[in-house]
Parts: structure tokens; sequence; C-alpha cells
């Protein structure tokens, strides 16, 4: 049995464009907000998270009041 791989909380924009299945010169038009850490910019997991969790689902019907 082999070591589980984890996602790393903090990743670099090859990287998050990768978790996101985009570009990173998709990622980059985004505007995401990004963690400062020893001089690197590296994008939150959670926030991509959130993000994704923010789109619109295809065929999904929103209903205003619920």
């Amino acid at each position: 049995m082999g070591t589980p791989e984890l996602t790393p909380r903090l990743m670099t924009a090859p990287i998050a464009a990768r978790y996101l299945g985009i570009s990173e010169t998709k990622l980059r038009d985004l505007e995401l907000p990004r963690k400062v850490l020893g001089g690197k910019r590296l994008f939150d997991r959670l926030e991509l998270d959130a993000f994704i969790n923010g789109l619109e689902t295809e065929g999904e019907t929103r209903v205003s009041g619920w």
C-alpha cells in the first residue's frame, strides 16, 4: 500500500491551474486572491474551492427567496 498523495494547501500558479482544470493564463485572468509566503505568491486551496462552489451549475435553476 502506497502513501496517499496530499493536495497542498498553498499552490503555485501551474499547480492551481491544474487543480481547477484551466490554463495558467485563465487563472491569472480570474484575479483570485493569493497568499504571500517567503516572497512567493501562492493560491490557497480553500479559496479555489470557494471559487468553484460559487460557480453556476449548468441546468441549475436558482429560485430567489429560497
